[in-house]
């Protein structure tokens, strides 16, 4: 059994839920080879977008009680039984400690920071880059807005701004409400931290049970797979959405990334209704084709239907139950 409450460390690092490989520097030079001799299309040759959001659809509520905005990668705007939550935001060009060079985003953030309606809260699952950028955070810090962050990175929100009595940090297992009648709750992931090669582990990661009124919503975050999305699904489950990452996978990392297919049986095991891919078509982070991910999940889908949930970057869209799939990457493929 998975222990869903109380991250362990040793020393100052933080330890998985179960021994995990977290992709050192033992595996630099197969990693870098696979990089030199990889010809795969994971950098799209057609410019993404540009994708736009209406922002005046944020003066309606959402008929359904549930509307997301993939804002690209894990950046969402989740409208949930009338709060607005933000997921970890990354506004910035590139996904690295400079914007001069790291991966660059395939298509600029649709909906301008300014125009973002007033939030409820943010959620930070990680202190990783394309998780957690400073320009962001230090142009949301003046707005007043709670955020919820997993243990240690509490120190970065404060530098860059953010008033400390806003700030939650939050351990494995921990519940916080947001108002009075929403409920954020962490679990485990199976991943790493770290903004330096100096900093490893040394602050936690965590993925998001999200529960207002009528909708139970699962914010997975960066995970390889792990039997813990059983013991999440059986205790908190199950989810009208959940939403897990299925890009960045690659054979020298395993533990880390799930890919599509781990994906997919983590959003059976959370006993999820539908599930919303993340974490793909953003930035250049593996060795896989740019679409890849989705095209594989779709694949899986024909076999083991399940309803998914795969809106247009920047579009404002409701969660009904019903299978939607607006396909937008078609039209950017070079094949």
């Amino acid at each position: 059994m998975i222990q869903l409450k109380g991250a362990r460390k040793e020393g100052k690092k933080y330890l998985n839920p179960v021994p995990t490989d977290t992709a050192g520097f033992d595996h630099f030079f197969p990693i870098l080879w696979e990089y030199l001799t990889n010809k795969s299309e994971n950098t799209p040759k057609k410019t993404l977008g540009p994708f736009k959001t209406d922002a005046s659809i944020y003066a309606s509520p959402p008929v359904s009680g549930l509307r997301v905005t993939w804002i690209g990668h894990s950046s969402l705007l989740i409208e949930i039984d009338g709060k607005r939550i933000l997921t970890d935001p990354v506004w910035s060009q590139r996904a690295s400690f400079s914007q001069y060079l790291g991966p660059k985003r395939f298509f600029a953030a649709p909906l301008p920071l300014a125009e973002l309606p007033p939030l409820d809260a943010v959620l930070i699952s990680h202190d990783h880059y394309d998780h957690f950028d400073e320009a962001t955070i230090r142009a949301l810090a003046p707005k007043n807005i709670p955020f919820y962050c997993s243990l240690g990175v509490g120190q970065y929100l404060k530098a860059w701004g953010v008033s400390e009595h806003l700030i939650t940090e939050m351990d494995w297992g921990d519940t916080a409400r947001i108002g009075d009648d929403c409920t954020i709750t962490t679990t485990p992931t199976r991943h790493f931290s770290g903004r330096s090669l100096s900093n490893r582990m040394e602050t936690l990661w965590l993925a998001f049970v999200i529960k207002g009124v009528k909708h139970n919503i699962f914010f997975g975050a960066d995970s390889g797979w792990f039997e813990g999305f059983e013991e999440i699904g059986k205790a908190y489950g199950p989810f009208d959405l959940t939403m897990l990452e299925i890009g960045a996978y690659g054979k020298n990392w395993p533990d880390i990334h799930m890919g599509p297919l781990s994906a997919f049986n983590a959003h059976l095991a959370l006993k999820g209704k539908q599930m919303m891919p993340i974490h793909w078509g953003t930035f250049n982070l593996a060795l896989h084709a740019w679409y890849e991910p989705i095209e594989i999940l779709l694949e899986l889908v024909k076999k083991q239907p399940q309803s998914l949930f795969i809106p247009e970057p920047g579009k404002p869209t409701e969660v009904t139950g019903t299978n939607y799939n607006s396909g937008w990457w078609n039209k950017f493929m070079s094949i």
